[in-house]
């Protein structure tokens, strides 16, 4: 990690922390894109499972005890974007890598909304533990593409 990147997290808040998550999924996801183009088995690979890395990470961290139904539909989002990706290496399909790509820009982008909003962020203590919002199943995220 660069040290202008190391010292920009360094006061970064938890939803900021969680967004530069996100932007690391994405530029790996990029990179895997470019990989297929190339026709790099090996550079597909090691993005993916840089990718990987990241929402094994932030599924880890989701506190299910805290964060209720938001905490399991954020569990569900990660488990099917893992399968998204995992689909994407096996074809080496740039579609599904995109695909991918578009639902974690979706959520990141919310996580951007719930950080500029400060009665959103007093609702989220810490990624993963949010607290219950109006009833949306997490069906109902999934078909809507899960945009903000």
């Amino acid at each position: 990690m660069s040290e202008y990147r190391k010292h920009a997290l360094e006061g970064a808040s938890a939803i900021d922390l969680v967004v530069a998550l996100y932007d690391g999924i994405i530029r790996f996801l990029s990179e895997a894109i470019a990989a297929v183009e190339r026709d790099d088995t090996n550079g597909r690979r090691v993005a993916v499972r840089r990718a990987f890395d990241i929402i094994i990470h932030l599924q880890a961290r989701l506190r299910m005890d805290i964060g209720g139904e938001p905490a399991q539909a954020l569990g569900e989002f990660y488990t099917a974007i893992f399968a998204e990706i995992l689909q994407g290496s096996q074809a080496a399909s740039c579609q599904k890598f995109e695909h991918a790509i578009e639902c974690v820009k979706n959520v990141r982008d919310a996580w951007r909304i719930v950080a500029k909003d400060p009665e959103a962020c007093r609702m989220v203590s810490s990624p993963g533990s949010i607290q219950p919002l109006p009833e949306t199943s997490s069906e109902e995220l999934v078909s809507s593409g899960w945009r903000a």
